[in-house]
């Protein structure tokens, strides 16, 4: 007897149905074609023990199971649940007559028991799309899929639950799960606040700024001086996620397995890898397409502390994500895009020693060590981050001080107010929500400069020596300034903070 069921390959981040083709003759024999890896053909020994401990059994007989399409690799344990239900069907183990409705993934214990899987999201979304009303997979996995309306969601705990639906014995209560109402509930900021704070005021305005616009920033100073801190507490500032970009992050962080047992994400992600991170753990790939730290960041923040720690090459790769906001992955087998739009903190010593420019540090690095230390972040690198600081330690008189500076909640207002005035002007651009993601046409509409800023912004150019890019930042930042100040035209006091966020453009660094 020939079945067909269907279960789903996850690609990079969207799902692609696969129809599960299982014959039953006469013979004895199980043959998986359909360009299956290891771990799905060792399904039968998964599927076989499964089976005998819930009552039920191989046939003795000839098992031919096609994996249509078939020039797409099916890869992982997933498809355990997706072949025994064709089996059972196939065998007339189970009644088949609506089988063909459902979309099933899960990956089976010996004992039966389903574990849950990655990319049930991007599985839900790709069921409704090609029209099945109903989808069954591991009770962990539910919640998450279930944010998928107009899908009847099937949690099973094991596959005699699943047999038994099928049989009409006891059916799957399906999992509901409001997501609109959910996600305003759950809405959430970070327990980190800038309240906690003491002094810095400069670093602030600038991180309010950095955050309205979703400017890359990097902070520069000796340790101590409250780095790592300051920039833990910038995803407390920034707007609440919408609806979409919820869905969207939580697609992602699905397919690498970190929503089990969770519906929406509803925190704006903060990555910090360490700086002994590959640049495949960070841009994503390996032999199975998986995103990377910067995909995982997408919507959120990406932390690089002590930026010339990490290796030169890694940090190369990031000029394009951090330019087109999405990474292409290219090998001889596959090709595969993520989206990554994140903003990138980052954070250094102003050299070796730590101490540069300190009058009260003996600690000094000769020009040479300087130029050594420096040379590890490229100049097309430091074009793309927005906005540089300096971190100065805190005195002794401020971190004494009893009163708290302004908490997140005020920042965050002003931070909102700003994006809402952004959002409103590219509401007819597409990828385009914030002044960090203004291309060039853009920027001569939206930035125009009077004589006095153009005048002022040149000497600057030419003083500094800054590049093109280096150029565009500034009008990116001077409008976010103007936003925040709730003024329509960019002022030469706008361009010129702007300009003075350019630390590392200046001459000074090489002592």
């Amino acid at each position: 007897m020939l079945v067909k069921v269907y279960g789903a390959a996850v690609f990079g981040i969207e799902a692609t149905t696969i129809a599960v083709e299982v014959n039953i003759d006469t013979g004895i024999g199980y043959h998986l074609v359909g360009l299956p890896d290891n771990a799905v053909r060792e399904s039968s020994y998964r599927i076989s023990a499964a089976l005998k401990n819930n009552g039920y059994k191989l046939p003795g007989k000839k098992i031919i199971i096609n994996m249509a399409p078939a020039d797409i690799r099916k890869e992982g344990a997933a498809y355990d649940l997706t072949l025994a239900v064709g089996i059972l069907a196939a065998s007339n183990q189970i009644k088949s007559e609506t089988i063909s409705s459902y979309m099933m993934m899960g990956e089976l214990s010996l004992d039966g028991s389903l574990q849950p899987i990655r990319g049930a999201l991007p599985i839900a979304l790709k069921a409704k799309e090609d029209g099945f009303q109903y989808l069954i997979l591991p009770k962990e996995n539910a919640k998450e899929a279930a944010i998928v309306s107009d899908l009847e969601i099937l949690g099973a705990r094991n596959i005699l639950e699943v047999i038994q639906h099928f049989n009409g014995q006891h059916k799957i209560a399906p999992t509901l799960v409001d997501t609109t109402a959910e996600f305003y509930k759950n809405i959430d900021f970070p327990e980190f606040d800038f309240s906690d704070v003491k002094g810095q005021e400069s670093i602030k305005r600038c991180m309010e700024i950095a955050a309205a616009g979703g400017h890359n920033i990097i902070l520069i100073g000796p340790p101590g001086s409250g780095k790592t801190m300051l920039a833990k507490r910038l995803p407390s500032i920034l707007p609440p996620m919408t609806l979409e970009e919820a869905l969207e992050t939580t697609k992602i962080h699905s397919v690498v397995g970190n929503t089990k047992n969770e519906g929406l994400r509803y925190q704006r992600p903060f990555r910090s890898p360490h700086h002994t991170i590959s640049n495949v753990a960070l841009v994503g790939g390996v032999q199975y397409p998986r995103p990377g730290e910067i995909s995982l960041s997408h919507n959120g923040v990406l932390f690089l502390d002590e930026l010339p720690e990490f290796k030169r090459d890694v940090l190369e790769v990031l000029r394009q994500p951090l330019e087109d906001r999405e990474i292409t992955i290219s090998r001889a087998k596959f090709t595969v895009r993520y989206p990554c739009s994140f903003m990138l903190v980052a954070s250094m010593n102003p050299s070796p020693s730590g101490f540069f420019n300190d009058p009260n540090s003996p600690r000094t690095s000769s020009p040479q060590e300087m130029q050594r230390y420096l040379s590890k972040i490229s100049g097309p690198l430091l074009d793309r981050i927005d906005l540089h600081i300096e971190v100065t330690p805190v005195p002794f008189e401020k971190l004494s001080e009893e009163k708290k500076g302004a908490s997140s909640a005020t920042i965050r207002s002003r931070v909102t107010a700003a994006r809402a005035l952004q959002s409103a002007r590219f509401k007819n651009f597409e990828n385009v929500h914030y002044n960090a993601q203004m291309n060039v046409k853009q920027l001569r509409e939206f930035c125009k400069l009077s004589n006095e800023s153009k005048m002022l912004l040149k000497t600057a150019m030419e003083k500094l020596n800054l590049s093109a890019r280096a150029y565009d930042r500034i009008l990116k930042v001077s409008r976010t300034i103007a936003e925040l100040a709730t003024i329509a035209d960019i002022s030469s006091d706008h361009i010129a903070e702007a300009i003075q966020y350019r630390s590392l453009d200046r001459e000074g660094w090489l002592g």
